[in-house]
């Protein structure tokens, strides 16, 4: 067993101090206990002590100097109890430090399990099976449907739509036909592909990206603990103060007093109470904080980076409008549309059928439905012959609609499908005349984002900047729409992770907001990364420092506001338990206290700033958003 597994655990000094204590005069009168005493102190305070002793080897000056000063000067000086008392009170404060650190990021570690491991290459006409590792620049790859994108390349044959949110963010999966460049980590969705490859897979896009958080976190500066900055004054004050009891009284046993009532558990217990206090209560509001350094770090934030995909916006395709040539309605066409895509299982199909069903259609069942996988579905729907999907697709299966076709298509842009019926197929029939439509697609805006980027100002994050994967032009739309100056468009995961370091250098707290898997690098790079779980999950969610658990950007002010007043409580209890235990030093210089009445005295310091430090799992002034909620 290492020296250091043994104390994290404060239950075998306070094991010893109850089989031994029933009073303190019983040191002297009992020889016995005061040897369960001094065992007691060997077995639990040495390993303590030695710990904290070679971190001031390694140069960590912590508030535990003076903890392991006195639990050294009471072995030494045969005053047990003393030592077993601090010993009590160090270990209690590391196991609830341990408590508030989180283990250790698995982002990297989750990002190369979910890396494409296999491909399927080509060799005239035969398929083999290979390691990802093993493809070969020029190789030619199958992606069968549902399979990742083991590499980066080209389509050479084939038709289908990609999703690529993990990569870009983007909810709206991409055409992919003959010329296509893809990236490794895609996903193919419905059609079989043949890709020429560009690069290895270690030199593509999703290898790059793990490559990227891992840096990210080795280059990422730990946090210094708000306890060891106080440390870095109280602690040589301490030693001046154990220097004049020394010349004063040439006495080591008042010297030991004065390191025992000068023991920084106001440092050691208040800090990490109150930072607990804090991630508990933002865990209640669905806020998960991975460690206290990540709530300390959120106090202090004074710029905001948001992902707009997934984040300001819904993250989800969704109708936008439904324009028509003619007199027919625009529902009567979605309805129409929707009525043969119930047949089909592509996410755009299923975005149709949803939008009609929320404007109260009453849809039929289309027959003879034929889907043309990544491009389109025809069907019959009252006798009609029905075609939706792409302008190509709808132009080969109704012919007669050519000209109106290439009509709705000028000035059109963005992601959209088409639908046209045919009187070819049958003629007119009840009346009904053959039509076209298209049909728009858009990611929409969050509603209400106003009040949260009003809330980030009062708290002084004025700084705002949109950055994404999206086009320029979709990103300046939202951004004015958000009233965000400060934005980029068609940005990698690499150039994301540059804009957040620039800004780290020039002394800007970033907190960076994110959603997908090209976030991923970003949030770790930045002062404190914060991921919406709705979206991207996994990756994204261990990359960062604060899940959101709901699918709620507003949360962020809030998680704000939470950090600052738990640090707030923080370092109201350092101060006044420091300004107790320094009254307490002075007395004990003075020879007016012992080792043992000191440490007693220690522990109602602690009990106070404890009890105050506990605050911090209540609601207060500033834990809740808007002042209202629960």
């Amino acid at each position: 067993m290492r020296w250091s597994s043994i104390p994290r655990i404060p239950a075998a000094a306070l094991a010893f101090l109850i089989a031994g204590t029933v009073s303190p005069l019983m040191v002297s009168a009992d020889p016995w206990r005061n040897r369960v005493w001094f065992l007691g102190l060997i077995l639990t305070g040495i390993p303590v002590a030695w710990r904290t002793f070679a971190g001031v080897l390694r140069g960590e000056f912590a508030a535990d100097v003076v903890a392991m000063l006195a639990i050294a000067g009471s072995i030494l000086l045969g005053q047990p109890l003393a030592g077993l008392v601090v010993v009590l009170m160090q270990t209690g404060g590391e196991a609830l430090d341990a408590y508030a650190v989180a283990r250790a990021s698995s982002a990297v570690a989750s990002l190369e399990a979910d890396a494409p491991r296999t491909a399927h290459r080509v060799v005239k006409g035969q398929v083999h099976d290979i390691a990802a590792i093993e493809i070969s620049p020029g190789d030619e790859l199958l992606i069968r449907p549902g399979e990742l994108v083991p590499c980066d390349g080209a389509v050479v044959s084939g038709s289908s739509h990609v999703d690529t949110s993990r990569l870009t963010g983007e909810p709206i999966p991409v055409r992919a036909a003959t010329g296509t460049a893809l990236l490794s980590g895609s996903v193919n969705q419905e059609g079989a592909l043949t890709l020429r490859a560009m690069r290895t897979s270690q030199d593509s896009q999703y290898a790059r990206i793990v490559d990227l958080v891992r840096s990210a976190q080795a280059s990422k500066s730990p946090l210094q603990r708000t306890a060891d900055k106080w440390a870095v004054w109280f602690t040589p004050l301490t030693l001046g103060a154990c220097a004049v009891a020394w010349l004063v009284s040439h006495d080591w046993t008042r010297v030991l007093a004065v390191l025992v009532v000068a023991t920084p558990c106001p440092l050691i217990l208040a800090a990490p109470v109150a930072i607990i206090g804090g991630i508990n209560r933002a865990a209640r509001r669905s806020i998960i904080v991975r460690n206290g350094g990540a709530l300390e770090a959120l106090a202090s934030v004074n710029t905001a980076v948001f992902d707009k995909t997934g984040t300001l916006t819904v993250g989800k395709p969704r109708v936008h409008q439904v324009v028509t040539d003619n007199e027919v309605a625009a529902d009567a066409m979605l309805e129409i549309a929707a009525a043969v895509e119930q047949g089909s299982g592509h996410l755009l199909a299923r975005v149709i059928v949803a939008e009609a069903e929320s404007r109260g259609a009453t849809m039929v069942i289309a027959a003879e439905v034929v889907e043309t996988a990544g491009r389109g579905v025809t069907g019959m729907v009252n006798g009609r012959y029905v075609a939706v999907g792409s302008p190509d697709f709808v132009r080969e299966r109704v012919p007669s609609m050519v000209a109106r076709l290439s009509a709705l298509e000028v000035g059109a842009s963005g992601l959209r499908a088409y639908v046209a019926t045919d009187s070819s197929h049958g003629g007119v029939q009840n009346g009904q005349v053959p039509s076209v439509a298209r049909i728009d697609f858009a990611d929409e805006l969050r509603e209400e984002l106003a009040p949260m980027f009003a809330e980030l100002a009062a708290l002084g994050i004025t700084d705002a900047y949109l950055l994404s994967g999206d086009t320029t032009a979709n990103v300046a739309k939202i951004a004015r729409e958000v009233g965000i100056t400060q934005f980029e468009g068609d940005l990698t995961a690499e150039a994301k992770v540059g804009r957040v370091a620039a800004l780290e250098k020039r002394g800007r707290r970033v907190v960076m907001v994110g959603d997908g898997t090209n976030d991923a690098p970003a949030l770790t790079t930045a002062t404190v990364g914060i991921a919406l779980a709705g979206h991207g999950g996994g990756v994204v969610t261990e990359a960062a420092d604060v899940v959101l658990l709901v699918d709620d950007p507003r949360r962020v002010p809030e998680a704000v506001r939470i950090g600052r007043r738990s640090l707030m409580i923080a370092r109201q209890s350092i101060f006044v338990g420091l300004g107790l235990s320094l009254v307490g030093m002075g007395f004990a210089a003075a020879g007016m206290l012992t080792p043992i009445a000191g440490a007693l005295i220690q522990e109602g310091i602690d009990v106070a700033v404890i009890l105050n430090a506990l605050r911090a799992m209540t609601t207060g002034s500033a834990g809740t958003a808007n002042g209202a909620r629960s």
